[in-house]
């Protein structure tokens, strides 16, 4: 059996901001202890959900310290720094302190929309000179271009240091042709915390979360019973949250995660433009998701 260092839950970990947007660093330092104490497998920094477009280069090398210092090599840590210019992501990976961290999670390139030989050769270069880890992320509904299955096996067949892809399609068929014809080290990963279950069972390695930034261990237990064959167990939990991921994403991300965490006294609802806090009347909807939740579940 081939480890799988990224099996299990990932977390795409929020950015916590002030009242005067400043980040917070000592509710980012709760909140990544918050996260370990509850057993997720790894956690991701800076990644979009981190509201990283929106971050100076000064707070995201100050933000991955945070990680580094809080984390201490119990878990590993992935890096978000994907981008649409690849000589920029290049310089990126080679500016960047990578002590500590395992490995990078670089989405396609967005709004320019390369063919899929543009793809490859973004990639490609990347991988050429990158000294740990790749995984790929394809999200086609946030960057416009689909990474078909096609070309994500010939980066993982044709480099070594690319060895997994977060797959943030909805394309299940696609996801089987990657798992059906892919190297035995690489792995898949989801994207969609509503879909994960069913996605499991098809075979996907776990999933990069947002969900469970807010409920770490109950999200947790629901992935390892899948990935343990347990699906009867897995699947009461997964449909008692339905609701919850429904609201978690109705108006955009992490708008849904930071109001949560709010709820749960964690960070403050904070976010900075030009994202902005769930409205009104979907907060109170998430505010009673969450006690609902507490009072089945312990949350912290």
């Amino acid at each position: 059996m081939i480890p799988q260092q990224y099996a299990g839950v990932g977390v795409a970990v929020v950015t916590p901001f002030k009242k005067n947007k400043e980040v917070d660093f000592d509710a980012l330092e709760n909140l990544i202890q918050y996260l370990l104490a509850q057993g997720v497998d790894y956690l991701v920094a800076l990644g979009t959900t981190s509201e990283s477009p929106c971050l100076t280069a000064s707070e995201r090398n100050q933000i991955l310290e945070v990680f580094k210092k809080q984390v201490q090599g119990r878990v590993p840590l992935v890096l978000g720094l994907g981008g649409n210019n690849t000589q920029a992501v290049i310089d990126a990976i080679q500016q960047t302190n990578l002590l500590d961290v395992s490995g990078l999670l670089l989405v396609t390139p967005y709004y320019n929309k390369p063919s899929q030989e543009g793809l490859y050769r973004h990639f490609e270069a990347i991988a050429n000179i990158c000294p740990i880890d790749i995984i790929l992320y394809n999200v086609p509904g946030r960057t416009g271009v689909n990474m078909n299955a096609a070309t994500t096996l010939k980066l993982a067949h044709d480099f070594r240091n690319i060895v997994a892809v977060k797959e943030a399609s909805g394309n299940l068929e696609q996801m089987m042709q990657i798992i059906k014809d892919k190297p035995a080290y690489f792995e898949v990963i989801s994207g969609d915390d509503a879909l994960v279950l069913p996605q499991i069972a098809a075979g996907l390695n776990g999933v990069i979360s947002v969900a469970a930034n807010v409920l770490p261990g109950v999200f947790s237990k629901m992935v390892h019973l899948a990935m343990e064959g347990k699906f009867a167990e897995a699947r009461t939990i997964h449909l008692d949250l339905m609701d919850f991921y429904q609201l978690l994403f109705v108006e955009g991300n992490p708008a849904g995660a930071k109001c949560a965490l709010a709820e749960l006294d964690i960070i403050q609802n904070e976010l900075r433009l030009p994202l902005i806090p769930m409205s009104e009347e979907n907060a109170e909807k998430m505010q009673d998701e969450i006690r609902r939740i507490e009072n089945r579940y312990s949350l912290k």
